[in-house]
């Protein structure tokens, strides 16, 4: 796709994809459990949330988890630990089912009232040559419909969700582009 930006930081230009960045916030917005997975109360509270539907089971399959009941019974009591692959793995799948869990909620949040306004911080260029540097302002857009970014993101794939999002972030202009990499990306629901 044309615009896109090849070569990212050649020239010292710190930041990260502005679809990585939109990522990040909606995992802050979706909220979630802060102890880490290896403190006990922090794998309890995951395990609890996993183990309550059927849903949460689904995401420990999907995350390669296959243990006995009896092995499961042993962590939600406390009597066995997980190994540390099987810690990673119910991390992940507590975070996939967490997206899939406020994925709906989400959309109608940012959905609301015509959309949600996105605020683009240019990429941090104190790395780069004053000659190379270019002059980049912040910018906004209004996102009216999220309901694919925050599919994408709920499934985690994450090649859709820059491909959603660069088809709004052209809406910003000839000079979408220059927001592909961004230090940062603002937005609340």
């Amino acid at each position: 796709m044309p615009g896109r930006v090849r070569d990212f930081s050649k020239y010292g230009a710190q930041g990260l994809k502005s679809s990585e960045a939109i990522a990040v916030q909606l995992d802050i917005l979706a909220g979630g459990i802060a102890s880490p997975v290896e403190s006990d109360r922090g794998l309890a509270a995951r395990l609890r949330y996993l183990t309550g539907s059927a849903g949460g089971y689904e995401a420990l399959e999907r995350a390669g988890i296959s243990v006995s009941a009896r092995t499961l019974l042993g962590w939600l009591a406390e009597t066995q630990n997980p190994n540390r692959l099987n810690l990673e793995r119910i991390d992940v799948a507590y975070w996939d089912y967490r997206r899939r869990n406020v994925a709906q909620d989400l959309k109608r949040r940012l959905n609301a009232g015509g959309g949600t306004r996105v605020e683009l911080s240019p990429v941090n260029q104190s790395g780069v040559t004053p000659a190379r540097q270019r002059d980049i302002t912040h910018r906004s857009l209004n996102v009216r419909d999220w309901s694919e970014i925050v599919d994408c993101w709920a499934e985690d794939d994450m090649d859709g969700l820059e491909d959603e999002w660069c088809d709004w972030l052209m809406d910003i202009g000839t000079d979408w582009g220059e927001y592909h990499y961004v230090s940062a990306v603002g937005f609340s629901a």
